[in-house]
């Protein structure tokens, strides 16, 4: 299988590249001053554009610096020895050894070919056969990581992990909207969860993954979509009656930026309201907020569990 992407020559600007990577423009001319990259060329009007071999990796020292490492110690590297040690990073951190779905390279060859209805129809099987939970948990979130890992080495074009999101969130949607709704009169409650992410976070998979993992757990969900303003969010909370807001957070935010937001959200939700947050934003990973659950996908069921025993 050819796994190299469609050649992008058309430059980022400084925007595209901030949205893309996670990496702030001042951030980006920072580094350009004392580091000597990225190296910007300029557009007829004389602002910064980014080649697409540069974007590359800068989204590889993003990870890297998720990971922990400090932007002048790798910043040198190759885009290859980047990719490399993201890796070794992460298997070195395993605690303990992955077991991936075996047909995972199946799906990513369907979605390399773009042979998008038979992806669906694989995906569809795989979730009758499977189940809600262990489909999102043993699927639909390593074949992510995979994807994700593939785009931002560059082996899979922006509109190849656009077909593959957009197709996957069909088959989520579908699978939510079948969920049986189940009979909780016997004393068992059913939570509000109001789901969504705040203006910046424009990747709204993982939260779909969520409200899936929600609904097969009998909770109610209520799905704002993506890009919601904070205010938008606590008067969505009162008007539903939400007893749980969750937030969705990518590597591509600003840590500090999620960080004031969960602060400036929590003091504005009424006290009933639980703040929930996931994703892989390490914002969540370092030092999370005290007044914040942050969830494993694999872990929302024992969080609903106890937030259900706290209930009664």
């Amino acid at each position: 299988m050819n796994t190299s992407a469609i050649s992008v020559t058309i430059p980022s600007t400084i925007s595209d590249v901030e949205r893309d990577t996670g990496l702030a423009k001042e951030t980006l001319r920072v580094w350009e001053r004392r580091y000597d990259f990225p190296r910007p060329q300029r557009d007829t009007f004389g602002e910064r554009v980014y080649p697409s071999d540069q974007v590359i990796k800068l989204r590889l020292i993003k990870r890297l610096i998720d990971l922990g490492y400090r932007p002048g110690k790798v910043i040198g590297f190759s885009a290859n020895e980047l990719q490399a040690l993201a890796q070794k990073t992460t298997d070195d951190r395993k605690t303990a050894p992955v077991r991936p779905h075996p047909e995972l390279q199946a799906y990513l060859d369907l979605c390399k070919s773009h042979q998008m209805e038979a992806f669906r129809r694989k995906l569809t099987q795989a979730m009758l056969v499977m189940g809600m939970k262990n489909f999102v948990i043993d699927l639909v979130a390593p074949l992510a990581t995979l994807v994700g890992d593939a785009w931002a080495c560059g082996q899979f074009a922006v509109f190849e992990e656009h077909l593959f999101t957009e197709s996957v969130q069909i088959v989520l949607r579908g699978a939510i909207f079948s969920v049986p709704q189940l009979n909780h009169s016997a004393g068992v409650p059913r939570p509000r969860v109001l789901l969504t992410t705040l203006p910046q976070e424009r990747h709204g998979l993982g939260l779909l993954m969520a409200e899936a993992l929600f609904a097969a757990e009998g909770a109610h969900c209520i799905s704002l979509g993506v890009q919601t303003p904070v205010p938008d969010i606590v008067a969505a909370t009162l008007a539903k009656q939400a007893d749980i807001v969750a937030l969705s957070f990518s590597t591509t935010m600003n840590p500090r930026h999620v960080a004031d937001s969960l602060a400036e959200l929590r003091a504005r939700l009424p006290g009933t309201a639980d703040l929930w947050a996931g994703g892989a934003n390490a914002a969540l990973r370092r030092r999370p907020p005290s007044f914040v659950k942050v969830c494993e996908l694999g872990e929302l069921s024992a969080a609903l569990a106890e937030w259900r025993q706290r209930q009664r």
